[in-house]
């Protein structure tokens, strides 16, 4: 007979088995407890690593580099970047050591004389005078036109001031150019040599060796013939072909006298307040002028005068002031504009004195580029976008103004745009003497003595 009676429970074997379930669960919630700290640790560890990657500082070779464009949106973009370019330094001594420059003396009708008027040498166009009076103290002269490399021509073509208008006149400066070259060529023969290619000219004015203030005149009447073989440092410049800047030519800034950009200076807010906002002081037309068929600034500053007249954040003056450099100091952006040329004085006076520069001129070429980084202190704006300007220099002050102004205020930048009486490292005319420097191919002399088989230097 079947017994279905509950078979008796093994009660060894079954505390045996619930001793093994407790401590398969024990194990278990051990490896998970394991397993998720591990976990959190790999992850803690990812997290601050990239944390480090992204936020550690530095060291870069350039300060982020800051333009202005136009989208087709017509919409003001800013593009920061991290250039990697470092401008190698190099020793003034071993830069300009054996470099050798003659100065002509011609008959004071041609230089010394127009110094009677005291504008002479003080005007926009004045680094004429500027540059001759520091080469004669600098260390690079030579007396002896044989160990020449190059020969500077002392011309003021500048200092005849019109009597209408107060501006220099400079209907005469070809005829005196010429006569000074027909001068020097019967007296020395360094000039029939080379024909003028290692001569070196001063043409400051509004459209360079072309000679004359309007620029379809200027273009038409071009460079003279006489000039076309020679070196000219000149204050116009553009990124486009132009018949003023076919010669070779060094890019030099308009002349602003050092001993008034110091005394504003001196006499500037101690704390450093800039109290005006944008700046711009000059000509500007309210109902433009045809002149022969183009207008002033190309209407660009009646344009600024329309949109901006009222507004009260624009500080716009149009009349002459001459203490206005004490307003470039109290300033955040000045304005500079073209005006027949697109060059101006305001852009070393806004440089020298602190205030960022706001260039409105299209195609312009800036001078020292490899000395000055301009897209890292200025803002270019296209002249069609003048009537945006607000917007953009608003944006700029909410984004990298700090970074710019920085940039602006370091000491070299207002050191390259000042000519003073004697040379200083770094200055203008130092700054024109390096770029000479890398020009001694056309030095007769160096020529000469390369084809004699004799060391020359590498000025690439």
């Amino acid at each position: 007979m079947v017994d279905f009676s509950r078979p008796s429970r093994n009660r060894g074997f079954y505390v045996r088995m619930r001793l093994l379930h407790k401590q398969g669960r024990q194990e278990k919630s051990y490896c998970f407890r394991y397993f998720r700290w591990v976990l959190w640790l790999s992850l803690s560890l990812y997290f601050f690593s990239s944390y480090l990657i992204t936020n550690h500082p530095r060291k870069l070779t350039s300060i982020p580099k800051v333009t202005v464009s136009n989208s087709k949106a017509s919409r003001a973009l800013f593009e920061t970047v991290n250039t990697t370019i470092q401008q190698q330094p190099r020793d003034h001594q071993d830069l300009l050591k054996d470099l050798k420059v003659y100065i002509y003396d011609l008959p004071s009708k041609y230089n010394v004389d127009w110094l009677s008027n005291e504008r002479c040498s003080n005007h926009l166009f004045a680094s004429e005078v500027a540059l001759h009076k520091a080469l004669q103290e600098s260390d690079v002269r030579t007396f002896d036109p044989w160990e020449a490399d190059f020969f500077f021509v002392p011309v003021y073509v500048s200092c005849n001031f019109s009597t209408v208008n107060g501006f220099p006149a400079i209907g005469h400066a070809r005829p005196l150019l010429a006569s000074a070259i027909q001068h020097i060529s019967t007296q020395l023969p360094f000039w029939n040599r080379s024909l003028g290619a290692d001569h070196v000219f001063v043409a400051s004015h509004d459209y360079g060796a072309c000679f004359h203030a309007m620029e379809d005149v200027a273009r038409a009447d071009g460079i003279p013939e006489f000039l076309k073989k020679s070196i000219i440092l000149q204050t116009f410049g553009v990124k486009h072909q132009h018949p003023c800047q076919d010669v070779e030519n060094v890019l030099i800034p308009p002349y602003v006298s050092p001993e008034k950009v110091q005394s504003t200076l001196d006499s500037a807010p101690a704390n450093g307040q800039r109290d005006i906002w944008v700046f711009f002081r000059g000509k500007m037309e309210v109902h433009p002028k045809n002149i022969s068929g183009r207008f002033y600034s190309k209407a660009v500053r009646t344009a600024i005068w329309q949109k901006y007249g009222g507004n009260r954040k624009f500080y716009l003056k149009r009349h002459r002031f001459a203490g206005y450099q004490s307003e470039i100091v109290r300033s955040v952006f000045c304005l500079c504009p073209l005006g027949w040329a697109p060059w101006s004085p305001r852009l070393v006076e806004s440089v020298v004195l602190g205030c960022v520069p706001v260039i409105i001129a299209d195609g312009i070429r800036l001078p020292f580029s490899e000395a000055i980084r301009w897209p890292e202190i200025s803002l270019t704006v296209a002249e069609k976008d003048v009537g945006k300007l607000g917007m953009i220099l608003e944006d700029v002050a909410a984004t990298n103004l700090s970074t710019i102004q920085k940039n602006l205020w370091d000491p070299e930048n207002k050191r390259a745009l000042l000519f003073n009486n004697q040379v200083q490292e770094g200055d203008a005319t130092w700054q024109v003497l390096n770029a000479l420097w890398h020009k001694l191919d056309r030095s007769h002399r160096r020529s000469r003595q390369s084809s004699n088989g004799h060391a020359t230097r590498d000025v690439s």
